[in-house]
């Protein structure tokens, strides 16, 4: 019988099986921030057990609260700070060099076809996207990854997802997965991987694919998973190019974590988006979707343009397209934040921070701060924010604030109108 994805990288990393369908699995990569370690940290020098299993497999970063708003931030990042200095944790990206983990990690290459990877943060399933199993665990299970290298899942159970027809204009990523989400239902996918594939995940680029899988755990999903490709290969060659010959033979090692063609499902469907219009959130679940044009008139207070799911470059050219040459309403504010430094310099150079500010937006440094309501655009009760980010849970950006979730282009033209609106009212800066 063939394997999917995820069953073929549980069975190369097999550590051991204590039960049931319980499968120890060895991890390639531990990752790390500021809000979630700390416990984890301090109750390993509680136990005597202040140590972990291989520095150069853990990657460390502040960016949830940065810099520091309050003592009580201060100290988290210190607690973190000081733990990667005393083992030697090389990769720690401290104030002025971090950025949002889940877009900072895939840029530095940390993340290959076929690794396994863990973080005490819910969307680690971003990692995906590189045909690796990344998943989020809670600080028990986070602990014994820093410790010994390890760590235990359920044997894997998989949803394929075939994403079929052209991508329309004026669709992104986020409304792709967004529909997905929709269809499936928060809890659709509970305990499931889900591997995305088809003609417009072939189509999408690494940053597209990152967007898809960052919100597989909104409907439930352990972790999402795109097959390598050369676009994979692309991506990671100034990371791999002195491992490999050529491209070619990376795309040769990678290709043998795609699936088998007889490996079998939970379930298999197929989505079309060859229709598929602009989509947002409504109420305070992510599978609570509709077309853009249901909402337009929505009045929004603030709208955000960042996070892991669509801080990188490419979202930030996209919003760009729709605010070049306009200003954003006088009743709302724009904020923007590129994911990391290395974001922040190309969109600084491309003229589009530029863009940015003239329109009336405040750009800010990387940070997850908005995103769930700890810093830099917490909303006021009765607040509405227009968001880029991946979750609209009741008070997610602040209390009694309401959150909408859309694409970068969407938030660009509610940024511009006022309230919910399709970017294809503005074109190269003209309102039609």
């Amino acid at each position: 019988m063939g394997k999917t994805v995820a069953e073929k990288i549980f069975d190369s990393h097999f550590v051991d099986n204590p039960s049931g369908d319980i499968h120890v699995i060895s991890l390639d990569a531990v990752f790390c921030h500021e809000i979630t370690t700390p416990v984890a940290i301090n109750d390993l020098v509680s136990r005597n057990k202040d140590r972990v299993f291989d520095p150069d497999k853990i990657k460390a970063v502040i960016d949830h609260v940065t810099p520091a708003k309050d003592s009580k931030t201060a100290m988290q990042g210190k607690i973190l700070r000081d733990w990667a200095q005393r083992h030697n944790i090389r990769d720690f990206f401290d104030i002025g060099r971090n950025g949002v983990c889940h877009a900072i990690f895939p840029e530095k290459g940390f993340v290959r076809p076929g690794h396994t990877v863990i973080m005490g943060d819910s969307h680690t399933c971003t990692h995906g996207a590189f045909c690796a199993f990344a998943a989020g665990v809670g600080s028990t299970d986070l602990e014994v990854g820093i410790l010994k290298g390890v760590c235990a899942f359920h044997y894997p159970s998989t949803i394929k997802i075939n994403i079929v027809g052209k991508m329309p204009a004026g669709v992104y990523a986020k409304d792709v997965i967004l529909s997905i989400i929709g269809r499936l239902g928060v809890n659709g996918a509970t305990n499931k991987v889900i591997e995305f594939t088809g003609p417009a995940v072939d189509a999408m680029g690494m940053e597209a694919r990152m967007t898809l899988c960052n919100m597989a755990i909104e409907a439930g999903g352990t972790c999402g998973i795109c097959y390598p490709d050369m676009t994979t290969v692309e991506y990671l060659w100034e990371f791999i190019k002195d491992k490999y010959p050529t491209k070619e033979k990376a795309f040769e090692e990678f290709k043998k974590f795609s699936p088998d063609p007889d490996a079998e499902y939970h379930d298999v469907i197929e989505h079309d988006i060859s229709r598929l219009e602009p989509v947002v959130t409504f109420g305070f679940k992510p599978d609570q979707v509709k077309p853009v044009k249901e909402m337009e008139k929505t009045k929004v207070d603030q709208v955000y343009i960042g996070s892991c799911t669509n801080g990188r470059i490419e979202d930030l050219r996209i919003a760009a397209q729709v605010l070049k040459g306009n200003k954003i309403s006088d009743s709302v504010r724009g904020i923007i934040s590129p994911a990391t430094p290395k974001v922040f310099r190309m969109a600084m150079d491309e003229g589009i921070l530029k863009i940015f500010m003239d329109a009336g937006f405040c750009v800010t440094n990387p940070t997850c701060g908005a995103c769930l309501g700890m810093s830099n655009g917490v909303l006021a009760e009765g607040e509405v924010c227009a968001s880029t980010t991946n979750r609209n849970f009741n008070g997610r950006m602040g209390k009694g604030g309401m959150v909408h979730l859309m694409s970068p282009a969407t938030a660009a033209a509610s940024a511009i109108s006022g309230h919910i609106t399709n970017s294809s009212l503005y074109r190269a800066g003209k309102e039609l």
